[in-house]
């Protein structure tokens, strides 16, 4: 398991396993520090494998939060999709992943809908339409923004089309028992993927707080840099997106070499002024 996997691996064990004493007993003859300690095996099935440039099954279907059933393909049209899977009766780490997402959403000067399209997708095929609403509602009011309804989409499908996203995404995840025993929860990663307007994953960045930085330059990547200023474009290019750490870095020797460039640039500038024959002007007798 690479860095990127062990990194959703101790996201999902730190808020799936931080609960109330009530739901999560621990013996006399046992420290609670042994038991932080010692990781449980199921949890090695859930981290994420990044399969940078592979094609989404859009001809799966999913339900929208509608009701409305369409493959996949539907919501890749012309943009970037940032794509999150989570699952809607989730308490604990999904609902942290989606407000992570709106608040960083807030901060990135782009247009959903205009700019790119946001698809949320459960993994948890007992999960509904109605569920998916819900969450829907919760997650326009945390982005601030209800006029992007109709590019924002929490879907929900049944199991083959949830397992195609998930190998196809690298998104791995176990079921857990949940307080009352029952085999009602998720151990999952932390983390939104970035696809093309084609269907094909192209980023993954991962934690629950997100940087506006990172989500920009990755949203105009996945666009093949089709969105985005001039400077954005500057910004990119000193940049290098580390698939390890899930963020974008600055690459030293880029910016080394920028304002090496920029330099030179002045040098010969000041050379031509200094060349220039000043004008000489008519004397009148």
């Amino acid at each position: 398991m690479g860095p990127s996997s062990w990194f959703g691996v101790a996201a999902a064990l730190v808020f799936t396993f931080v609960m109330p004493a009530s739901a999560q007993q621990y013996s006399a003859d046992k420290p609670l520090g042994a038991a932080a300690q010692s990781t449980p095996a199921f949890l090695k099935n859930a981290g994420i494998n990044q399969n940078l440039g592979r094609q989404l099954p859009l001809s799966d279907h999913f339900v929208d939060s509608s009701g409305i059933d369409a493959p996949l393909a539907t919501y890749f049209q012309q943009r970037p999709v940032i794509l999150a899977l989570v699952y809607y009766k989730c308490r604990m780490l999904c609902p942290q992943v989606l407000s992570g997402l709106a608040r960083t959403l807030r901060q990135v000067a782009f247009t959903p809908g205009k700019d790119y399209d946001i698809v949320i997708a459960s993994i948890d095929p007992a999960d509904t339409p109605a569920d998916g609403a819900a969450e829907k509602v919760r997650f326009l009011d945390s982005l601030g923004n209800p006029g992007a309804a109709s590019s924002v989409h929490f879907l929900t499908g049944q199991q083959a089309s949830i397992t195609d996203l998930a190998s196809a995404t690298g998104f791995n995840y176990v079921r857990i028992p949940g307080p009352d025993g029952k085999m009602d929860q998720f151990a999952h990663s932390s983390v939104i993927m970035i696809d093309t307007p084609e269907g094909r994953m192209s980023k993954y960045l991962f934690g629950i707080d997100y940087q506006p930085r990172d989500v920009r330059l990755a949203v105009i990547e996945a666009s093949n840099h089709h969105i985005g200023s001039f400077s954005d474009l500057i910004l990119l290019y000193c940049c290098n997106y580390s698939p390890s750490a899930g963020k974008y870095t600055v690459s030293v020797l880029r910016v080394m070499g920028l304002a090496a460039m920029g330099s030179l640039f002045m040098l010969v500038a000041l050379l031509y002024l200094l060349a220039r024959k000043p004008k000489t002007t008519a004397s009148h007798a």
